[in-house]
């Protein structure tokens, strides 16, 4: 390109941020999917002829077990919710906690259990519309399969299946309304299964059907999940569910009984997908999302092991199950793909080919050569995969280093399966178990291997890419807003020739490994923008000397030392607000101190707007000391719409005399009443968001669901919202920034009423007017510094003919203060660095069926309001300091904001805990995001903020002319001195 522009800029750090914020999933969490492996079936008789598989969705382990206050009726002595499902743990089977992965989402835990694999992170998108399941499960696997339940489950199984294997009954996606009774889903489930064995006793061809052996039913209770998102999993709703759950079980397993009359053919498993977090979400690693339940009985499986000393504590307890009552059992816990495994052993089928899951045998019943033969067969299905895999790795990479434990050939795949046959047939079946279970380990340690192959190669690309954006950011902002230059291209053959060889040369590496397209542009970003900076090298040795030109001292080098440490300290404890909110509190208290960095007689001058930056910063600071988990609060989310409207009618009254302090009380006659009326429509709608509100969430909370004319109402309210200040530009258009900001503020005012559960409305007044004090602040520190710089200047210098005036070092501590308010645009109103921490209790006010996407938009929408707000205060500011040009600080910003993302992609995990994997995925995500809203944020500015015009308060036309003449001055001298 011939020279670049604020918009070609603003055009790379948007693709370049969307492409690089995949690379964690490339790297981390690629899909273990592959496929062409055979089957291994299992050749021990099979101990069931049937089985049932029964999932709670967003069924905590905890809930299940412990015991609660009955939440049909007002005793407060606590009882057990699930005497059926623990009667079968106390006397009948084996149970145990199924841990599962990130995303704890409905597809992936499904996935987990019914096809024996993990899918990569990003498939959780995939499971929120009807994507069929393209790979091997145990419902393919089996004779027949039938299933009831969600569509969003279901469906996807039955399209995938093979030969029409699976039926799949299902109610509409209209029966997920999250404002209904919950209970209603599961009732459904249980009465279509009881109908459709009633339906066999009359119908001889379904019965001879069901009589067949490999057969599976598959029951989805989604009511649980609903309750849990709709109410908490503290609450009665979500307590009333788990006690219907196991009425149904119990009824089921009765009605299966007789109608098999009790022939001991019918195994029984009983799980969850995925747990509920205490603020009714899931997806991310916490231990409330990732703890299941697993009870299974029947044919095949264990009876109760009990300890013998009523005084020890039986084997596998801990913390979480020691209020559950089964001290005296032991607990087996499993991971979530270890359920397959037992599933497909129980009813005779072949293990799902890209099954990882490990046969559980101490969740069977059987003699020791029937698990050796079982667990071979599960191990060679493993061992298949890694075949498999090594296959392709050699026939693609460069110099293959195989895994170190099957290179020799006397420690290969092949010589350790015959190995352990050899043991088998000669009767060694707890050797022959011991050596399995370790060649079980090595096989998934070398799947491990094979999926971690290309990391250090990619690794090291998206480090290079995103320090090559930081400096590429820089050299840009220098070249554009320092030497207030044109970014043309300055083209140096030798350089181009270098930079394209490498390019060439790691492009050729990543068509020979036959790698995705996206590694050719992690490849690209870091060469290209290395390549520019070392073509601009000379422009970033000029713009150097500009912005360091006043520092000549050593008290000059000391104090740009402490700044450095100040601006690493900031960041590094942006970093650490991720992990701890309180950190961010710590920091607003800290910039209260910030005015007296600039003397006393700053401070003198200005009492009472720095009083209110202490106020407003006091204020700020005490919402992250707020509990994340919120309670929906009515009174909470009235008063902040009430301020809203006190805030709106003040600005009525009194508009002319706060946008100019000098003007006298205008009479009526002169007064705008077409502009007020505009204004009066927009105070107006946050006052009607208020009253539907109200009225809808006593509604819900009395459980009579939303009503239709409140739904239509809240939208309504919603677009005309957005509308209505069109009228202003259209009909009165007014250029004064202080009109604007407020027009600003009234326009998102309703969605924030509309979309709050508690304390939002508050934070968004609190920190809206908090951003105009920033504004303010900067401005008056700005004319200090004209002030102490106009001694140095000149008087006769001619005018600098720019418009814009150069950034400074100055300047940076701007983009760090507005960086850290974006972060406190989004921790502030109660969320947490996590992909689970977005309450959608609002968003059932205008959305109560589930739809996730729509879910989804709505929520991002109201996350999104504050940063719009921030955009807006940022382009007031670009113009009454400099004015400056309307991207330098952006640039600044986003180059700042690749320091934090970088941060959390070298602390992406996964492995471990899985509360750390999560979270480490969600910190990285939302930092890279961040970078991506900035991007995007230095648009929407220009949009807010075009045309306004600024006008200082209480300062002449004269004087505002003389601050400019001073400004360009001081330019003059700088340039001269550089």
């Amino acid at each position: 390109m011939a020279q670049l522009g604020r918009l070609g800029f603003l055009a790379i750090a948007v693709i370049f941020h969307l492409i690089y914020i995949y690379s964690i999933f490339d790297i981390y969490f690629v899909s273990p999917i592959v496929h062409g492996m055979q089957t291994h079936p299992i050749t021990t008789p099979a101990p069931a002829k049937r089985l049932f598989l029964i999932v709670g969705d967003g069924l905590r382990a905890d809930k299940c077990f412990q015991q609660h206050a009955d939440p049909f009726s007002n005793a407060t002595e606590p009882i057990y919710l699930t005497p059926f499902i623990r009667s079968k743990v106390l006397t009948e089977g084996t149970f145990g906690v199924s841990h599962t992965r990130v995303p704890t989402e409905s597809r992936p835990g499904h996935v987990a259990m019914i096809a024996g694999l993990y899918e990569d992170v990003s498939a959780v998108t995939t499971g929120w519309k009807m994507n069929p399941v393209n790979f091997d499960s145990v419902f393919n696997q089996s004779r027949h399969t039938w299933s009831w339940g969600s569509p969003d489950i279901l469906d996807m199984f039955a399209e995938g299946a093979s030969d029409g294997k699976v039926d799949a009954y299902t109610y509409g996606h209209e029966a997920e309304d999250f404002t209904q009774d919950s209970t209603q889903l599961d009732t459904w489930v249980f009465d279509r299964v009881e109908a459709f064995f009633e339906s066999a006793n009359r119908n001889e061809t379904l019965s001879r059907m069901l009589h067949q052996d490999k057969l599976v039913f598959f029951l989805h209770l989604l009511g649980l999940d609903t309750a849990g998102h709709s109410y908490r999993p503290y609450s009665k709703e979500y307590l009333r569910n788990i006690k219907v759950v196991d009425d149904g079980v119990e009824k089921i397993s009765k009605i299966v009984n007789d109608f098999y009359k009790d022939d001991d053919q019918t195994a029984w498993v009983f799980t969850a997908d995925h747990g509920m977090s205490d603020w009714g979400s899931h997806g991310d690693g916490h231990p409330d999302n990732t703890r299941t339940p697993l009870v299974t009985w029947g044919p095949g499986i264990n009876k109760p092991v009990k300890t013998t000393d009523r005084f020890q504590m039986a084997p596998g307890h801990d913390d979480l199950s020691s209020d559950w009552g089964f001290d005296h059992i032991r607990r087996v816990d499993v991971s979530q793909a270890d359920i397959a495994a037992l599933m497909a052993y129980l009813v005779g089928v072949s293990y799902p080919v890209n099954s990882v899951g490990e046969l559980p045998l101490k969740y069977i019943d059987a003699p020791d050569d029937i698990k050796a033969k079982a667990l071979l067969a599960n191990t060679k299905q493993i061992l298949e995969q890694y075949n498999m895999k090594q296959s392709h790795k050699k026939a693609t990479k460069i110099n293959f280093k195989p895994f170190r434990p099957f290179s020799e050939a006397s420690t290969s795949v092949e010589s350790r399966l015959i190995h352990i046959e050899n043991l088998i047939s000669q009767g060694s079946y707890q050797l022959a178990i011991e050596q399995t279970g370790e060649l079980i380990e090595l096989g998934l340690g070398g799947l491990r291997y094979l999926q971690t192959y290309d990391w250090l190669f990619l690794r090291t690309l998206v480090t290079a890419g995103y320090l090559g954006w930081i400096a590429f950011a820089l050299t840009t902002a220098i070249t554009l807003h320092v030497l207030q230059q044109k970014m043309e291209r300055i083209n140096e053959l030798s350089t181009m020739i270098a930079f394209g060889s490498l390019l060439v040369a790691l492009w050729s590496v990543i068509y020979i490994q036959q790698s995705s397209w996206r590694y050719y542009m992690y490849a690209f970003f870091p060469v290209y923008f290395w390549e520019q900076v070392f073509q601009s090298r000379s422009r970033l040795a000029e713009g150097s000397k500009i912005l360091f030109a006043h520092i000549h001292t050593p008290l000059g080098y000391t104090v740009l030392i402490l700044k450095t440490i100040g601006f690493v300290a900031i960041m590094e404890a942006i970093v650490l607000g991720y992990f701890h909110r309180e950190v961010f509190t710590a920091c607003f208290l800290l910039a209260t101190l910030w005015p007296l960095s600039h003397g006393t007689k700053f401070i003198t001058t200005h009492p009472s707007t720095i009083a209110l930056w202490v106020v407003c910063c006091g204020l700020m600071s005490t919402f992250t000391l707020l509990p994340a988990n919120k309670v929906e609060d009515e009174n909470s989310i009235l008063l902040g719409g009430a301020v809203m409207v006190i805030i709106g009618l003040g600005y009525m009254l009194c508009g002319n005399r706060i946008l100019d302090p000098s003007c006298t009380l205008l009479p009526r006659d002169k007064q705008d009443w077409v502009s007020k009326c505009i204004m009066g429509a927009q105070v107006g709608l946050v006052a009607l968001s208020m009253l539907v509100t109200s009225s809808s969430v006593r509604s819900l909370q009395a459980k009579q669901g939303l009503p239709l004319g409140n739904q239509a109402v809240g939208w309504a309210v919603l677009v005309l919202s957005l509308l209505v200040p069109f009228l202003h530009g259209a009909i009165r258009p007014h250029s004064h920034y202080g009109h604007r900001l407020m027009v600003i503020f009234l326009t998102f005012a309703p969605t924030f009423v509309l979309l709050s559960i508690s304390y939002e409305g508050l934070f968004y007044v609190t920190f809206s007017i908090s951003l105009v004090v920033w504004v303010t602040m900067e401005r008056l520190v700005f004319e200090e510094s004209l002030e102490q710089a106009s001694a140095k200047a000149t008087a006769s210098k001619e005018p600098n003919q720019t418009i814009y005036r150069a950034i400074k070092l100055d300047d940076v501590r701007i983009s760090l203060f507005f960086f850290f308010l974006i972060q406190i645009a989004f921790f502030s109103t109660g969320n947490i660095a996590s992909i689970s921490s977005f309450s959608l209790d609002s968003v059932y006010r205008l959305i109560p069926i589930f739809s996730p996407f729509a879910m989804g938009a709505l929520l991002m929408f109201k996350i999104l309001i504050p940063f719009a707000i921030i955009s807006a205060n940022l382009g007031i500011l670009n113009r009454r300091i400099g004015p400056l040009a309307p991207s330098s600080l952006f640039m600044l910003v986003i180059a700042i904001a690749d320091i934090l993302t970088l941060n959390f992609f070298w602390l992406v995990k996964d492995s471990g805990s899985w509360l750390d994997i999560g979270t480490t995925i969600s910190h990285y995500c939302i930092g890279a995001g961040l970078a991506v809203f900035v991007s995007a944020l230095e648009a929407i500015s220009e949009v807010f903020v075009g045309g306004v015009r600024i006008a200082e308060d209480g300062v002449p036309v004269a004087a505002q002319e003389k601050v400019s003449e001073v400004a360009h001055a001081v330019e003059e001298v700088t340039a001269e001195v550089s």
